[in-house]
């Protein structure tokens, strides 16, 4: 659907803004699924002043929508109301700080991240290799790979609320479950600071080839997915559960459970957004039906059916 153009009348109202507000933009192309409808507004701020004068001056009953590489994310077909926030160049510097310390603006993607610990010779950060995505998204979800979470590592993360106000949050105010924030969800990151140990760049670069290499050889990486489609219950594996309920292979139009890893769902070409929630509701009710388990979503769903 095509939403009213409102981005004249937001630029009437910060005379500061500096990034770039869009009207109507289709966000499938940011999508790793590529599948979805257009953001009412896309706002890429400039920097982090740039997010929070807007965030100051934007009208609170607009709907604010932070979306980051697009890993782990459906976007509906009828598309975002209101603003939705992606961050960008301004939020992309990395680099090595004191102490075997990495600091990283949520725009980072969380493997760049690992391969500045790895040429610091900082040891502790390798499982970021194993995550898709970028920090922000690690920040909001407490991103995890190979017996490591966000939470592990974690100093300290800057965000900016939605009266423009600046935070910073230390690891116990993030409030960290398995894949869950406990933080303000109004709360847009904007960096973090992350505590690695000294180490030997060769030894961390052995780790990290291990978790490409064994992420080539079990998730389909290669295909449109979003990561991970649902939460592992307490004590067991999401993956097991969808195999055992026989949904390995199984489709809705052109979205299919991966035969490679069933924990993953795939747009082999053409899926909508629907084909692919439809599976993953459809995979859920086979999982209660067979194991008497609630699989939960692990995916980020946004906007409209």
């Amino acid at each position: 659907m095509t939403f009213p153009d409102i981005v004249t009348d937001l630029k009437s109202r910060m005379p500061q803004l500096r990034g770039r507000l869009i009207a109507n933009e289709p966000l499938a192309p940011l999508t790793w699924f590529r599948v979805g409808g257009s953001a009412q507004v896309l706002f890429m701020p400039e920097d982090e002043a740039d997010l929070a004068h807007v965030l100051a001056n934007l009208a609170p009953e607009i709907p604010v929508t932070v979306i980051g590489l697009g890993s782990n994310l459906i976007v509906r077909e009828g598309g975002v109301p209101g603003v939705v926030i992606r961050l960008g160049r301004g939020f992309n510097e990395v680099r090595v700080e004191s102490g075997n310390c990495i600091l990283a603006g949520a725009a980072v993607p969380d493997v760049k991240v690992a391969r500045t610990a790895q040429e610091a010779g900082t040891g502790g950060l390798s499982f970021m290799r194993g995550i898709p995505g970028g920090i922000g998204g690690a920040l909001r979800m407490n991103g995890g790979a190979y017996g490591r979470e966000t939470k592990d590592t974690l100093v300290e993360a800057r965000a900016v609320d939605r009266q423009g106000r600046i935070h910073v949050l230390t690891n116990a105010d993030m409030h960290y479950t398995y894949r869950h924030c406990g933080a303000p969800e109004d709360l847009v990151f904007t960096s973090a600071l992350f505590q690695g140990a000294p180490g030997d760049p060769a030894v961390i670069a052995a780790e990290m080839n291990s978790i490409t290499e064994a992420r080539e050889a079990t998730q389909p990486i290669k295909s449109r997915t979003g990561g991970s489609t649902f939460k592992n219950p307490p004590g067991q594996k999401a993956w097991q559960l969808i195999d055992a309920a026989g949904c390995r292979g199984l489709a809705v139009g052109d979205a299919q459970v991966s035969e490679l890893h069933c924990n993953f769902l795939i747009n082999r070409g053409s899926s909508t957004a629907a084909d692919i929630e439809t599976l993953g509701e459809t995979v859920r009710a086979r999982v209660k039906e067979a194991s008497g388990v609630e699989l939960e979503w692990e995916i980020k769903r946004i906007g409209i059916a």
